[in-house]
């Protein structure tokens, strides 16, 4: 049964707040490869952002986060940097990537980077340096670079796995062409770590954020901010799971004050927000302390199955751990498509996962129609929550993962590294499909080379065109939920209602939450807030009863939201 109480107020340790940058918004996810090509080589661009940019404002966004665009080998897609100042010219120039920034601007969106300061690119220069210098020299001491173990150093330092699959350490050739040292590399080989033990790497990285942030940037998505900082001693790791001396190091903390104090110096406070993957959420509490990042990511409610009270749980962890101002996401560029998670077999018996990234990228049958009938629903109770919401591109046309891609289109450094035994992430990667009837479904002009990836043909039942007109599409649903709830729901606390198993009710602000998380459809209890309407739904027009796997929002009886249906809520 579900419980009446409210939850606590939020914690005294908020992260403070500076400029202009309320923690409420509503932030758009660019994975610039897939969004929308300008040139027409198949490959999404910044000129393709910028023809795009209107249709995320006409959403309701108050701003993007836009995947890496730096210059980069490409092995992982750009989170291998070979120069942090620099665009890649696969995505244009910097005189592209200005205009982007000014036409967000001026649709009032703010435009966040994604900063990936746990490794580079073996391309970037001062790695190619440290291959050129002696051991214990200044370039190798930028890295993580060790004698190796057993006889000649012919084995790995220590016992730490990549990431992505097999050993994290690969040995180099010395300048005379001997097998020599190893470097670490949490990630793919391409990507080997920084060592942020080393003053010259903070240095470096506050003067590629002053470059930025220069430039009208208003903040960053700091990747794997829970990297960087290795033990001391880099110990072997026992046992399975996640490795404790690879991850959230005390030092960690030290970079982000550093950068929130920079970020602080500007008259419009630059914005943070971290990309934090640990087995426990109570661990994020850390990172948002008041002079660290503003926000991190909770994944508990992206990993938990169609259940009310898991889903329950994970909202009640994620308010007492950061308070009044979650980061919330259902998807992103490493998991797989919501329409299908929730279309797969629920684990409802397993506990909460520890390994939230495998959690996310299951494989299996899946049923699309209940599983994009539970997505919408999710987005219902999604853009209700306190805090800021993060959606990824895609999610607002209902795209599900793509499973069918021939094994060589497959560009992921996970399916690579695992010999084919993991899927990885290109399936929720394939390029967007704006238009049925165009080259590339729309994401490309006419006459352009092939997407980068493979767009199935089933795809085009997807595109944008169709469903801008169509009333009853997740397009529209999305657009009327994100402008909804800017007149809805206020700032004060999520107050949970009682109900029968199965239904999640909560007010907050002028607003009423009812999601049926069931098979069967069911009434609004009687005892719940009177003299309401529907707002919006994600299926049916009922206001006394939900359809089964749905969501509907409700404006309270007595509440006046004139006037504030235009209100914006910046990062």
């Amino acid at each position: 049964m579900v419980r009446s109480d409210t939850l606590r107020e939020p914690r005294a340790s908020v992260p403070a707040v500076g400029g202009d940058l309320p923690l409420d918004g509503v932030v758009y996810q660019v994975y610039l490869r897939s969004f929308r090509d300008g040139d027409g080589d198949g490959v999404g661009d910044l000129v393709g952002l910028r023809a795009g940019l209107a249709d995320i404002a006409a959403l309701g966004c108050d701003a993007i986060w836009l995947n890496p665009c730096y210059l980069s080998p490409q092995r992982d897609h750009g989170y291998d940097i070979a120069d942090y100042r620099a665009v890649d010219p696969a995505y244009g120039t910097l005189a592209d990537f200005d205009a982007v920034l000014d036409r967000a601007h001026e649709l009032g969106l703010k435009v966040l980077m994604d900063m990936v300061a746990n490794h580079c690119s073996t391309e970037h220069a001062w790695f190619r340096a440290a291959l050129l210098a002696p051991p214990g020299s200044r370039e190798r001491e930028r890295f993580v670079f060790r004698d190796g173990r057993g006889a000649g150093g012919s084995l790995p330092p220590n016992n730490w796995g990549s990431v992505f699959g097999g050993a994290a350490w690969t040995r180099v050739a010395e300048p005379n062409g001997e097998p020599g040292q190893w470097y670490l590399h949490s990630f793919d080989s391409s990507q080997p770590d920084f060592n942020w033990r080393n003053p010259e790497v903070a240095k470096e990285f506050l003067d590629v954020l002053r470059f930025w942030f220069d430039r009208g940037v208003d903040g960053f998505r700091v990747d794997v901010a829970h990297g960087n900082v290795k033990a001391d001693g880099l110990p072997d790791h026992h046992g399975t799971g996640h490795n404790y001396a690879m991850w959230d190091q005390p030092e960690v903390h030290d970079i982000y004050r550093g950068w929130r104090a920079l970020g602080d110096t500007y008259p419009s406070a630059k914005y943070f927000v971290g990309e934090v993957w640990l087995p426990s959420q109570d661990s994020l509490a850390s990172y948002l302390r008041p002079d660290e990042l503003h926000q991190a990511f909770d994944f508990g409610l992206l990993v938990q199955p169609w259940n009310a009270d898991r889903m329950r749980e994970a909202i009640e962890n994620a308010l007492r751990v950061a308070g009044a101002a979650p980061a919330w996401a259902l998807s992103n560029h490493d998991v797989h498509r919501a329409a299908t998670r929730y279309g797969q077999s629920q684990s409802l018996d397993a506990p909460p996962p520890t390994d939230m990234i495998s959690a996310a990228r299951r494989t299996g049958p899946t049923d699309l129609e209940l599983g994009l009938r539970r997505a919408r629903a999710a987005a219902g109770l999604l853009l209700a929550l306190p805090g800021s919401a993060f959606l990824y591109q895609g999610e607002e046309l209902g795209l599900p993962e793509v499973f069918d891609l021939p094994d060589g289109a497959r560009q992921d450094p996970i399916w690579l590294r695992s010999d084919g035994e993991q899927l990885g992430r290109d399936g929720c990667r394939v390029p967007l499909p704006w238009d049925a009837s165009r080259t590339n479904l729309g994401f490309s002009p006419d006459g352009a080379a092939p997407a980068w990836l493979p767009q199935p043909v089933w795809l085009a039942g997807y595109a944008r065109d169709a469903q801008k007109a169509d009333p009853a599409s997740t397009l529209t649903l999305y657009r009327d939920l994100v402008r909804a709830r800017r007149t809805l729901f206020g700032t004060g606390p999520l107050r949970w209602l009682a109900g029968p198993d199965g239904l999640l009710g909560f007010t907050r602000g002028d607003g009423l939450c009812v999601v049926n998380l069931t098979s069967r459809a069911q009434p609004v209890p009687a005892a719940w807030p009177a003299g309401r309407h529907v707002v919006a739904t994600s299926t049916g027009t009922d206001p006394a009863t939900l359809p089964p796997n749905s969501t509907s929002w409700y404006q309270l009886a007595g509440s006046d939201t004139s006037g504030r249906g235009n209100q914006r809520h910046n990062l």
